[in-house]
């Protein structure tokens, strides 16, 4: 076997549960087993979906914001309630719950990675958008 770098803004990492790391096309498979990792060169909100909420059935995401800056926001799980913002400059994370409604707005230009498992995510578009 030989060892070779992997260029994870072309890529993203499989790990299946039967203890397999895979460098694999960047597709997002909302059926797929396994956890992903996931990086991403960002410009503008269209490139996180902005204007969608985004939800993890199967499991918790990690969220990290490696260069620049992002704010997640969750979607109020009760009426009348506000978004719950949190801000990430580079090198911090968030643990988004799994199941919690979700969504990211850029600070300017950012370099971020996540880490879930794809199975059951759903995105919905934003009304308020």
């Amino acid at each position: 076997m030989t060892a070779e770098p992997i260029d994870l803004f072309s890529s993203f990492i499989h790990l299946d549960h039967e203890g397999q790391i895979r460098a694999e096309q960047p597709v997002f498979n909302s059926e797929r087993d396994g956890w992903q990792l996931m990086t991403f060169h960002v410009e503008t909100d269209a490139d996180v979906h902005g204007d969608h909420w985004e939800v993890h059935n199967a499991a918790d995401e990690l969220v990290s914001c490696l260069t620049g800056g992002v704010r997640l926001y969750f979607r109020p799980e009760q009426p009348g309630e506000k978004e719950e913002e949190v801000s990430l400059s580079a090198g911090t994370a968030v643990i988004v719950p799994r199941g919690r409604w979700h969504r990211i707005a850029l600070d300017g230009p950012s370099d971020i990675m996540s880490l879930t498992l794809p199975r059951g995510s759903r995105l919905e578009k934003r009304t308020d958008a």
